[in-house]
């Protein structure tokens, strides 16, 4: 119950602005400690990607994703995310660890102070412009996602607000988006490795959807300025978690 309980909370606040892994992570490392490291993250991408597919859907229904960006981001993140996971067996992410919660720290910074970032809907860029512009951001993040990983749904969403003009709502909606395009290819790695306990996240992936629909739905009532006020929270702890496993490593 503990699991899915985490998973549930997982999927609602990874449904808004990503950081599910927060929550979702560190629940089957301390339940499954006898369990190999990687069995455990294959296991949470299995959940993950119901989750989020699940989010997509919903928000897909209610407001119009930007697909125009959108469908770039995705492909280009679905190829590099294979790249990054190639490349992380090769070389440490060392840097990235001791480098992350100082980045996290600058777009949280960014976000508080720039009080109508991602209040209203403003593409700045359209045609050809924008979905080469998507297809750069999602082949760096998609790279990241497999090299690295945390706060990918965060940096998705800080990512089309700041840079694409979009408000916070649609942003996380094409986040989401994007993000499964990043799952699926580390799911399909660890799958490939063996490193996924299927039951375990098959019954995580139902709670996790479960989240997933109630997050989207209040996101959407309640819109982007809740989902502001989420995302400065989720990258809050992520800066917490990211300095704590820094200071660790």
């Amino acid at each position: 119950m503990v699991l899915l309980a985490a998973a549930f909370l997982a999927g609602f606040i990874d449904s808004v602005v990503g950081g599910g892994g927060l929550i979702q992570v560190p629940a089957l490392f301390s339940l499954f400690p006898t369990v190999a490291p990687a069995t455990l993250l294959g296991s949470n991408k299995l959940a993950g990607i119901f989750g989020t597919a699940m989010a997509a859907w919903q928000y897909s229904r209610r407001i119009q994703i930007p697909w125009n960006a959108v469908w770039p981001a995705t492909l280009m993140a679905l190829v590099f995310a294979f790249l990054g996971a190639w490349t992380v067996t090769r070389i440490p992410p060392d840097f990235l660890r001791a480098a992350l919660p100082f980045i996290l720290f600058a777009v949280a910074l960014y976000t508080f102070f720039k009080k109508d970032l991602g209040a209203t809907h403003r593409p700045v860029h359209a045609g050809q412009r924008e979905r080469a512009l998507g297809a750069g951001a999602g082949a760096s993040i998609g790279f990241y996602d497999g090299f690295f990983g945390p706060g990918t749904g965060s940096f998705l969403v800080f990512i089309f607000v700041r840079f694409f003009g979009f408000d916070f709502l649609r942003a996380s909606a094409a986040a989401k988006v994007v993000n499964v395009a990043c799952n699926f290819a580390a799911l399909v790695w660890f799958a490939w490795a063996g490193h996924v306990a299927w039951w375990v996240g098959l019954a995580m992936a139902v709670a996790n959807m479960t989240g997933s629909v109630a997050g989207s739905r209040l996101a959407l009532k309640r819109g982007s300025q809740f989902v502001r006020i989420i995302f400065l929270i989720v990258v809050t702890m992520l800066i917490l978690k990211t300095s704590y496993d820094s200071l660790l490593g």
